[in-house]
């Protein structure tokens, strides 16, 4: 793929007509179309213009024709022009072309998923130009793109459309990959322009031909421009062929036709200009079309078998011939069309065997292993062990950055090889792998499935299984994952590395289904041997192994150490980046923290872990982190905070295409709706976290049970809430109730109450009774313990010890729903005037915490005791406005006034970046605005801009 971007440069072989002196012809609708775009753009706003047509119908042209438009505009202009051999390549070609010349690149991934860092850096990059001077970013010849560049377009349109960017695609209208089809999808629903250009009128055809010409076309000539279809680099070409051949005269401003051997198909038609030249340019120009429509002239002396030099002549009549551009660093057909036409007169069988050659003259000259592996597969097989070592290299390459294509790579290679070489088979399960980071799950498992039907020697299924089973984890299907583990370690002969990780995976599988048990029945020598791992990763998994089953046993100090301990120690050590969660030393440690008094240091965890994943690139892990993050605000009572973090899970899985949506940060939006008493949004978020979830029993299952039941007691559903709760509450050991924080659970007993289910009442009282005495460190356990005792016996002076307990917690809200307790319960005995105080306070952190549902619930108990009640001080889901925005949607419009991009404001508040994205989100749709210039403009017209808070 062939990149520029300093001003003055143009891409190799685009805009050759407009250097000719030819005028575009035929597509003003489209220009006028193209500067409304730069228009807008320039007032403040991202756009994105998709030009669609078939070969030579001038979309390159267009494109040509934008670029100076723009650069004359004033815009930065970053340009790309993508090759039939980019599509194996690994990395971004547009990432090459914005070239970082300031030294603003951020450092590269340290790991094998690079896609997150991969869209970071290029919106890092892209927002700072953007800040600057309006950009415009053109890909020609996008249906042959990279896929980390198809990547980038998917995503970043959507994601910087508040910048002054402006996106064109240029792409052919029929192209058989999925990707690139993916692409159109997406932008179409972001609303691109969509520019089709069909074949031009007659009349512009021949304003073409006198353009060429320097004269009128005769009625004979324009009558033979009917038979190019209204292909305007079709009708150059003719004309250019009867040119060159003198078969033209001019004569009183007409050029007519001297004769009528006219080639009918274009095809034809470079064939006969390929017979008039010497047989160097012949040779040159069928070898060049094998190697693409850019290649090295020392590659093709080597296919010829000759040097370099003595191409010399053969080369200067392809340059005069008008087939080949000199002016890259490599020779370059004028257009693809030429190349093919070339190309498609070669016979099948030498086409085949050329491919073949270039693949192993490639391969041996150090060539991309992308290049390699697309003549690979050009030329069908069979392939020897040096190939499919470079193949391997090349799917490996790719994987990093767009694990979809590669994992289509590995199957292509795999079916070139014999049915049981134990290659195919690697690269079969590598495929499986790749395709489960992504959302084709299902045909990751169709491919195991497949795979496993073949005879496959007891190390092959056993890796094949590991690799299923993870992928079922990933996506929630633990019982799936637990069957394929059990299977693989019934086989003979596995390796010990092999046999300890899928004992781990199995153990990790049944912390997820909540079986302690036999998690620690697995752990039989696990842990022991773990320890004496030299791999620091395997020795810090099994510290977080041992610490889930401390903490699910309800012995949360020892968990906490460990927890502690694995997380410093991963902090040192490298290897440990690739574990996954739960196991992230530093996410499993927040949610112990969420579950303790030092609810605090959360927080701290949280955004130190989750901006070095950023740092790092392991955008697999983020929506973890994003969801634990919400989880905690919410335990804190920060619920816009929470809502935030979990729509920034939801959508950093989704740009990523991670296979599952995390049900537990749809629930947590689910129990956020309902608190700000938005029922309709609350049903939507708990559907798709049903849908997320699996059953009731699997991983997230038991926050799914809780958002179904606190909305159906919202909706006065009391029985429904009570056995909603029932299946997934109801073992008085705490291992259950420790899968949600502690200010929950004196509402499941609240809620069981209401619904006359005693024993599920009784259920959480001994499950906290077995907590206490389990571990009595934490002053939070005996807290909730007394505020559950005294709804479950009506004890006034348990609900005063839980108001106490609640203070020095940091949970707003449980103290308010606990002082809400004790305001019932006090007004029930008669003594409304004690009881007012507490529905007051329980009023004021309602407020505080953005629960509009809860607050207006508690200010009807006081009217009904005569008390004058006051609006919410803390109010962001009424009618849209400034007054809307939230105290975090505050903070950062002093900083886009101030000029930073998301990434700077991240920075400035210690916050991750999606975050941000988030936040600004919000603050365009609730102002009703689109772009930062709007932003910055209304914030200095409100002159509060120094806090954001007014």
């Amino acid at each position: 793929m062939r990149s520029t971007d300093p001003a003055g440069d143009r891409p190799g072989g685009r805009g050759n007509q407009a250097m000719n002196g030819l005028r575009l012809r035929g597509r003003g609708r489209e220009m006028a179309a193209v500067r409304e775009a730069l228009d807008a753009v320039r007032g403040g706003r991202g756009a994105c213009v998709v030009v669609e047509g078939a070969p030579g119908v001038g979309k390159s042209r267009l494109l040509a024709e934008l670029d100076d438009l723009a650069r004359r505009s004033g815009f930065d202009v970053v340009s790309v022009r993508a090759d039939e051999l980019d599509q194996y390549a690994a990395g971004a070609a547009l990432q090459s072309a914005l070239q970082f010349s300031d030294g603003s690149e951020r450092a590269a991934a340290a790991t094998d998923d690079q896609r997150l860092w991969l869209l970071d850096s290029i919106t890092d990059a892209l927002e700072d130009r953007a800040q600057r001077a309006p950009v415009a970013v053109l890909v020609d010849d996008a249906q042959w793109a990279d896929p980390a560049t198809l990547l980038v377009l998917r995503t970043l349109p959507r994601r910087l459309a508040a910048s002054r960017i402006l996106w064109v695609l240029a792409v052919r209208s029929e192209t058989e990959r999925p990707t690139v089809a993916r692409v159109r999808e997406d932008l179409e629903r972001l609303g691109a322009r969509w520019l089709t250009l069909g074949p031009l009128p007659q009349q512009e055809l021949q304003h073409i031909a006198a353009d060429v010409l320097g004269a009128k076309p005769s009625p004979g000539l324009a009558r033979l421009l009917g038979g190019v279809a209204g292909n305007p680099f079709l009708a150059i070409e003719l004309v250019r062929a009867f040119a060159d051949t003198d078969a033209v005269k001019v004569e009183a401003g007409v050029a007519s036709l001297l004769h009528d051997g006219i080639p009918v198909g274009f095809r034809r038609s470079v064939a006969a200009r390929l017979d008039r030249l010497p047989e160097d340019a012949v040779r040159l120009l069928q070898i060049g079309s094998v190697l693409g429509r850019e290649f090295d002239l020392g590659t093709a002396a080597r296919m010829l078998g000759r040097q370099a030099g003595s191409l010399l002549s053969g080369v200067e009549a392809a340059l005069n011939a008008g087939l080949l551009s000199g002016d890259g660093p490599r020779l370059a057909f004028r257009h693809d069309l030429m190349r093919q036409a070339v190309h498609e007169n070669l016979a099948p069988a030498v086409r085949t065997a050329l491919h073949r050659e270039a693949a192993d003259i490639l391969r041996g000259i150090g060539a991309r292993s992308a290049e390699v592996a697309w003549h690979v597969v050009l030329s069908g097989g069979p392939v020897d062990d040096d190939a499919v070592t470079t193949l391997t290299t090349a799917v490996r390459e790719l994987s990093s950055s767009a694990p979809d294509a590669a994992a289509d790579l590995a199957q292509q290679i795999a079916g070139l090889l014999p049915m049981h070489d134990r290659r195919r088979i690697a690269l079969l399960t590598d495929a499986a792998e790749y395709l489960g980071r992504t959302r084709r799950v299902h045909q990751a498992l169709n491919l195991v499935d497949a795979t496993l039907s073949d005879r496959l020697e007891p190390l092959q299924e056993a890796r094949l299984r590991l690799v299923a089973a993870e992928i079922h984890q990933a996506a929630g299907d633990d019982a799936a994952a637990m069957t394929h583990l059990q299977q693989a370690l019934a086989l003979p002969g596995l390796p010990a590395d092999l046999r300890v990780r899928l004992l781990k995976t199995k153990a990790t599988g049944h912390v997820y289904l909540g079986d302690i048990t036999a998690a620690e029945q697995t752990d039989v020598g696990l842990v022991e041997a773990s320890y004496r791992s030299e791999d620091p990763a395997v020795v810090v998994s099994a510290m977080v192994f041992q610490s889930q089953t401390f903490f699910y046993r309800g012995r949360l100090a020892r968990a906490l150490e460990l927890a502690g301990e694995a997380t410093a120690r991963a902090g040192t050590e490298s290897g440990v980046l690739h574990l996954r969660p739960p196991r992230i030393p530093a996410l499993w440690l927040a949610t112990v923290l969420t579950a303790t008094d030092r609810l605090a240091d959360t927080e701290r965890v949280l955004r130190e872990g989750q901006r070095e994943a950023e740092a790092l690139g392991l955008g697999w892990s983020l929506p973890h982190w994003h969801a634990s993050r919400a989880c905690a605000l919410f335990e804190q009572g920060a619920l816009d905070d929470a809502a935030v973090e979990a729509e920034s899970s939801l959508m950093v899985a989704d740009e990523l295409e991670i296979t599952q949506l995390n049900p537990q940060a749809l629930s947590v939006l689910a129990l956020v709706e309902i608190r700000r008493g938005d029922l309709a949004k609350a049903r939507d978020q708990l559907r798709a976290a049903e849908a997320a979830s699996g059953t009731s029993t699997q991983r997230f299952g038991l926050w799914v049970s809780l958002a179904r039941a606190c909305l159906a007691d919202s909706e006065g559903r009391d029985a429904a809430a009570a056995a909603a709760l029932g299946g997934s509450f109801a073992d008085a050991e705490p291992t259950q109730l420790l899968a949600v924080p502690p200010s929950h659970w004196p509402g499941i007993a609240r809620m069981a109450l209401r619904g006359e289910d005693l024993s599920l009442a009784q259920a959480v009282s001994g499950a906290l009774r077995t907590l206490a005495e389990q571990d009595d460190s934490q002053q939070i356990i005996g807290t909730v313990r007394a505020h559950v005792d005294g709804l479950l016996h009506n004890d006034r002076g348990a609900l005063a010890s839980a108001v106490t307990g609640y203070r020095s917690t940091g949970r707003r809200l449980a103290l308010a729903a606990v002082c809400e307790d004790l305001g019932d319960l006090v007004a029930a005995s008669g003594d409304t005037t004690s009881a007012i105080p507490y529905f007051e306070e329980a009023g004021e952190l309602a407020s505080a915490s953005g629960a509009l549902r809860d607050y207006e619930r508690i200010m009807r108990r006081l009217r009904q005791f005569g008390v004058r009640t006051a609006a919410p001080r803390h109010h962001t889901t009424g009618a849209p406005g400034w007054e809307s925005l939230t105290e975090s949607e505050r903070k950062l419009i002093p900083l886009v006034v101030e000029g930073l991009t998301n990434r700077a404001i991240a920075d400035r508040l210690y916050v991750s970046v999606h975050t941000v994205n988030t936040h600004m989100k919000h603050i365009f749709t609730k102002l009703g605005i689109n772009t930062r210039v709007e932003l910055t403009r209304l914030a200095i017209e409100r002159g509060g801009i120094s806090d954001g808070a007014h």
